[in-house]
């Protein structure tokens, strides 16, 4: 038998020290708990909040220990349910001022903690919460884009003198513009050339003096990208509003958006704040001498006024809103206190300087969606979802004095409006509107009950399997069960190392490694039955069956593992679960059934040179 060299005995060792020492803190249950943090990033927690969660707990008669971390404030409970009515008590004692997050505090050892070593992050399925599937809207983002760029148009016109009879976006999102006569259509041609890159070319149209602009294929494709990205950083933000530790914000495919929040059980509030697409636009009061073609009337939210005129021309939109915090004005009634960004302050200054006296219009811009039916082709009704936008004045108030990057809106409802509204503020505004096409909720029970279901399916599989290869393959049984067991302590360490969410199919993949792992020994002592059969020596036969059967492992291994990564790089939700055990469990089994039975064995028999039998 061949001497297996003293380094592999070491690289065995410290593999193993790695697997144990960062497979450790997943055996430390971790306590749930509730996270307090200031709304502004500019606060940090500080004792005085501290204090204010401490005054806010004295007559609750619950179980909690306070601990002030780095930016937030960390309340431990004893159970899930404690950890509901911890989060309560604080939503109704606390101002809106801080956001309050349910969390799983971690009860990691300091030693561990110290050396990077955590627990595996929990999915939705074994956590609990809600998850969302939602399709993006993108036709109305290039609509709007096509919207911004005909206002653009009529202003560089009409700086560069090209005169139009008609201009406006056609059902298709193209542009059209007719013109007085050809002169000014071959000047307009030639600007447009010149400096709006993203039109095809030549400018067809059939009307006379007339040309249509429609987007290229790429900058389509660009715009829909961007919309994507916006709604996908829009909804991280307003994410962190709700107050979710660990949420997972994804996107999926072209046109859709995965949101996964763990601990939210109020899907209603979720779907309201995460779907809604607001934001603001200032106007100012048309004037009677305005043209009808340059004003809108708008009414008011929530009818409490008659409907009034506003100048079409935006000042600003929401997008230049840097921070808004809901408060109250010294008659206690509801208000939100908005600061703009730089640009957008210099924009308001401009407007306002020059109209003093004159009123500024406030607009609440949602798109919102609902559910018609439209007959197909076999004249059966089916549903369709429909997006609409809904503009209404919140606020039409007189200047006093030329406005800057600090102001406040009035006439409010209730606090709870002046919450909302402050919230979208903050989070930005969605690029394009989206549709829920799916929603789950898993209850913290329920995850609980995965746990422990996913745990006995483990724990019966490694059973069965241990028993059968302890009595098939007698003192090299014994090995194949310690390789084993190392293989499932090393999985969990590296899914544990690399922040891994173990999911309930993940789970699956774990229980699947484990047959995996037995087949490459089985190949292994099958092939050293058949060599002993053929009348070679033991140890030739131990050095044959391992060195005949590796090839065959490793095909077998490699095809799975290519599966494997194809699941990882194009599956989603369960199936990325699955994948990402599956494939982490295929390496680790490949290096303990073949290099840990291989010393194994050569310990136990390595040292006999007139070895007869093995037992096998």
């Amino acid at each position: 038998m061949k001497r297996y060299g003293t380094w592999k005995y070491f690289l065995i060792l410290i593999v193993l020290g790695f697997g144990i020492i960062y497979s450790l803190p997943n055996l430390y249950a971790p306590d749930p708990a509730v996270q307090v943090s200031y709304t502004s990033s500019s606060q940090t927690a500080d004792r005085l909040l501290a204090e204010r969660i401490q005054d806010a707990l004295i007559d609750s008669n619950l179980d909690v220990s306070i601990e002030l971390q780095d930016d937030y404030v960390l309340i431990r409970t004893d159970s899930y349910q404690n950890q509901l009515k911890l989060k309560d008590i604080l939503a109704n004692a606390l101002i809106n001022d801080v956001v309050i997050a349910l969390n799983l505090a971690p009860t990691t050892p300091k030693w561990l903690a110290d050396i990077g070593a955590a627990p595996m992050k929990l999915g939705l399925d074994l956590r609990g919460g809600v998850h969302f599937l939602m399709q993006v809207d993108t036709g109305t983002a290039l609509k709007n884009r096509q919207d911004g760029t005909l206002q653009d148009l009529r202003i560089r016109f009409r700086e560069e003198r090209i005169r139009y009879t008609q201009a406006l976006v056609q059902e298709d999102n193209s542009i059209f513009l007719k013109f007085n006569n050809s002169d000014f259509k071959q000047q307009a041609e030639e600007f447009i050339k010149d400096n709006y890159s993203q039109f095809n070319f030549p400018l067809p149209s059939e009307a006379e003096n007339s040309l249509v602009l429609s987007l290229s294929d790429l900058e389509i494709e660009q715009i829909e990208s961007d919309a994507i990205d916006q709604n996908l950083t829009t909804l991280r933000n307003r994410v962190n509003e709700l107050g979710v530790s660990e949420p997972i914000v994804q996107r999926q495919g072209k046109k859709r958006i995965v949101v996964q929040l763990p601990g939210i059980q109020d899907t209603a509030e979720a779907k309201n704040i995460l779907g809604k697409t607001a934001t603001l636009e200032f106007h100012l009061e048309a004037q009677m001498d305005t043209p009808r073609s340059r004003k809108t009337s708008y009414p008011y939210r929530n009818g409490r006024g008659a409907p009034a005129f506003l100048q079409d021309s935006v000042i600003l939109g929401g997008d230049q809103v840097a921070t808004a915090q809901a408060s109250f004005d010294e008659n206690g009634l509801p208000q939100v206190n908005i600061t703009l960004d730089g640009e957008g302050g210099s924009k308001m200054h401009r407007a306002t300087r020059g109209n003093i006296g004159k009123r500024l219009g406030v607009l609440f811009v949602e798109q919102k969606s609902r559910t018609i039916y439209e007959r197909d082709s076999s004249g059966k009704q089916v549903p369709v979802q429909e997006t609409y936008e809904v503009k209404e004045i919140i606020s039409l108030a007189t200047i006093r004095a030329a406005l800057g990057t600090t102001f406040r809106i009035t006439g409010l409802d209730s606090p709870s409006e002046s919450s909302e509204l402050a919230l979208l503020l903050r989070a930005g505004a969605l690029a394009a509107p989206m549709t829920f096409v799916e929603e789950r909720t898993v209850g913290p029970s329920l995850g609980a009950d995965n746990i422990q279901a996913g745990i006995f399916s483990m724990q019966l599989g490694l059973l069965l399997v241990l028993g059968f290869i302890l009595f098939y393959y007698r003192v090299f049984g014994i090995a194949a069960s310690l390789a084993l067991s190392f293989n499932i302590v090393l999985l969990v360490a590296i899914m544990s190392v690399l922040s891994a969410t173990l999911t309930l199919p993940g789970i699956a993949g774990i229980v699947l490694t484990v047959g995996m792992a037995v087949d490459a020994n089985v190949l292994i002592f099958s092939r050293i039955r058949e060599e002993l059969s053929r009348g070679r020596e033991p140890l030739e036969a131990i050095d044959a069956g391992y060195n005949r059967a590796f090839l065959t492992i490793w095909d077998a291994n490699v095809t799975t593992l290519i599966v494997a990564v194809i699941l990882l790089s194009y599956g989603t939700g369960p199936v990325k679960g699955f994948a990402i055990t599956l494939s982490i469990g295929i390496v680790t089994s490949m290096f303990t059934a073949i290099m840990g039975t291989r010393a194994f064995a050569n310990l136990i028999y390595g040292s006999k040179k007139n070895l007869e039998r093995i037992s096998i």
